[in-house]
Formats: structure tokens, sequence, C-alpha cells
């Protein structure tokens, strides 16, 4: 029967036209959970196919995309649905990457709660496991994510964390690696992921030659965050406000103290105090700190200043305050910040 042309075709098992059937290749698993996102599943995809193509000598990786229901037509979220190659019930053969891709949310996904179970039995044995946007709170069902950091994409990290508090959600980074299991944040985000998995396994050079491929970057500048709070100004409904939050993201290392504020607004810094909290929906004094820290980020990311340099051009007092600031927000030191995103030389 001709396959309908408004299905989205994944590779199918044993196909021998596939280019990924080399011996040694790693096996990359990506499992679609209905309604699935088409770009967590294909962007993902398309990094580990480049990185196979431009990868010297044999294909690096044998990618195959398998359903998590019954059914390998894996309803879609825009509408479309995805023809897998299988699911996950026929697959036999070691896995060395797994990866679980979501959609909308988990109120909506659907799957065999014997995939559940399945994927409790495949971490034990793969070597690296891992979800793209929503693809989380499937880990989470699992009991896959208990003591571990995590995240997901921002809309749905609430509820990720209200329904498995073993979790430690963290809102903010791109993506997570706790041990062997990596987290994602949404759309986009697999992308990243996986481009880290590839730096990984090939090296630098092979990943930046897949990043140039797909004109993406290696590591988004400016920050691994799903937020920034620069963009405060370009959201925030009083004009004076938001000019004034842009003035702030623009002197860092100016003095942002409550008064001086006030005053660049013609109020007084009660009334501004309370005008700011409603409008930026936090106190003026976590606004700064939530900027100082953003631009903390960008030159540990960046740079190889020190960190008595950056905490200076930063705005902080102090190195040991920035410090506090990383521990306090991030969870990390600035020297294990520096050396998971940056690409200068470590802080000594």
């Amino acid at each position: 029967m001709r396959r309908p042309d408004n299905r989205a075709a994944a590779p199918r098992h044993g196909d021998a036209r596939s280019t990924m059937q080399a011996r040694g290749a790693r096996r990359v698993v990506i499992v679609a959970a209905p309604p699935v996102r088409m770009i967590d599943v294909f962007g993902p995809a398309e990094v580990f196919t480049d990185a196979s193509r431009l990868s010297d000598g044999e294909p690096a990786y044998r990618l195959e995309i398998v359903s998590a229901g019954e059914d390998s037509v894996v309803a879609g979220h825009a509408g479309a649905p995805l023809l897998a190659g299988g699911t996950y019930r026929e697959l036999r053969d070691p896995i060395d990457t797994l990866l679980v891709a979501g959609g909308p949310g988990a109120r909506e996904a659907r799957y065999e709660p014997a995939f559940l179970e399945w994927l409790e039995e495949q971490s034990a044995e793969v070597r690296r496991l891992g979800s793209i946007c929503t693809g989380a709170l499937i880990l989470a069902a699992a009991g896959l994510l208990d003591g571990r950091r995590a995240t997901t994409h921002w809309n749905w990290c609430g509820e990720l964390a209200d329904k498995y508090p073993r979790v430690k959600v963290d809102p903010d980074p791109i993506y997570v690696k706790d041990g062997n299991i990596y987290t994602s944040a949404g759309v986009m985000a697999g992308v990243d992921l996986a481009l880290a998995m590839v730096e990984e396994d090939l090296g630098g050079a092979i990943a930046l030659r897949v990043a140039r491929q797909m004109v993406v970057f290696l590591r988004r500048p400016g920050g691994q965050s799903q937020f920034s709070a620069t963009l405060a100004a370009q959201s925030c409904a009083d004009r004076q406000l938001g000019d004034l939050l842009a003035w702030i993201a623009d002197n860092v290392d100016a003095d942002l103290s409550v008064s001086t504020l006030a005053r660049r607004v013609a109020m007084s810094p009660r009334n501004f105090a309370r005008v700011f909290a409603r409008e930026a929906g936090m106190t003026p004094a976590r606004h700064v700190e939530r900027i100082r820290l953003e631009t903390a980020r960008r030159q540990l990311e960046t740079t190889s200043r020190g960190l008595d340099e950056i905490a200076r051009l930063s705005g902080f007092s102090s190195a040991e305050i920035l410090r506090r600031a990383f521990a306090r927000h991030l969870g990390v030191t600035p020297g294990r910040y520096r050396a998971s995103f940056g690409r200068a030389a470590p802080l000594r």
C-alpha cells in the first residue's frame, strides 16, 4: 500500500538502504511518544545522521526511530502522523543511546503501561538514556529521575516538580546531565543535547562541523539558559520601566540600588519597589542579581578572565559574593560551570 504523503517517515529496522549499518556504529534509538512534536524527533536525528556522515571512516551512528505504542504510526502534535520504523517491543539488540521524545505534556501523552517497564529495564542496559522536551515526564513516570537533577520545557517544569517531588527539577538549563541520564528543555534543545553527545563521542571538531552543517550554534552564546533576564525589558508593559530594565542590562557594574533606580524613573523608593515587583514579577534586588549572574555566565563561557575580574565586570562586589550567587541559583561553582560550558581555560 502506498504511504500517505502527509506522513513523516522514519528509518525502518534492517533497511538495507540505510547508510547507518556499519559494524561498530553506536546504536541510537529515539522513541516517539504520541502526540509527538516532530522536531523533538527529527532535530536530534539530523544531528546524529550528519555526525555519522561527517565523521572519518565508517559511520559513527546507526539511527532508529520507534513508537512508544503498539502501532508504528505515531500521532503528531501538528496533526500529521509520524510513521516510525517499528515499535519499542520489536527492539532486540543492545542499544547505546536511548532518547525519549515528548510532545505537549504528560497529561496528553499516550503510551502503553508496559512501555514504562521496558524503559526501566533498558536503563540498566544502555550507555546513555535521555529525554527531549516533555519526554522527561515519561522518564519520571518510570521512576528513572528520582533523586536526580533534571529539566524539561519551561512550561512543564512546574508539572514535573509537582507530580514527581523526588526529581530535582532545574528550570534553567538547556540540558542537564546527571550520571548517564540526560534531560533537555523544549523544542530546539534536543539539538543542543544531541550535539553535546556527539562532542562526547567524537570530539569537538566533528560536533562543530555538524553544527555548521545545520547552521546552529555548537554552544548557544549568552548562556545555557531557557530564560534570559534581559528579555524582561521586551515584555514589560510599562514603557518607562522597560527602558530602565534595558538600562540595567547595559550597566551591570553601576550602582543599582533601589534608591538609585527609583531616582532614574522619578519615583519614591517605596513606590518604585512596589511597581517593579508588580511589573517584573520579582524585587529589584533579585532582578539585578539575575542580570549580574547572567553577565558572569557569559564571561565564563566565552572568555578566559579570572574570577576577580569577572566579578568586577558583572557588578559583584567580590569573587566570593559571585561564588555565593552561583551556589544559590545554579548549585555549582563558577569553576565547574566554566568546565561544563566554557570555551576558555578552566579557572584555577
